[in-house]
């Protein structure tokens, strides 16, 4: 075990306690924007698990990249959508 796995896993559990703490979020307000920046933390930390499990040598060449790239879409899809919802009322 490396140091580099150490901080990845460490990493990884940032993401996982943000998407924890955004769906108490959401269980209190029940607004969509918290469950959609829940969803794209638990993405961020999914992704980085398999990153350090993985062993892949070059982080940017690999399909796992796209978990991340999901996971920004999704924060800049909920962001848009409740600009959007808030503009209608």
């Amino acid at each position: 075990m490396t140091l580099y796995d150490f901080f990845s896993g460490m990493v990884a559990g940032g993401f996982f306690i943000a998407a924890l703490f955004f769906l108490r979020f959401w269980r209190r307000t029940r607004d969509r924007l918290f469950l959609s920046f829940a969803g794209a933390f638990f993405l961020l930390g999914a992704g980085q698990c398999l990153l350090a499990l993985g062993g892949l040598p070059v982080e940017e060449r690999s399909w796992i990249y796209l978990t991340r790239l999901a996971a920004f879409l999704l924060i800049l899809w909920a962001i848009y959508s409740k600009n959007r919802n808030a503009t209608s009322n």
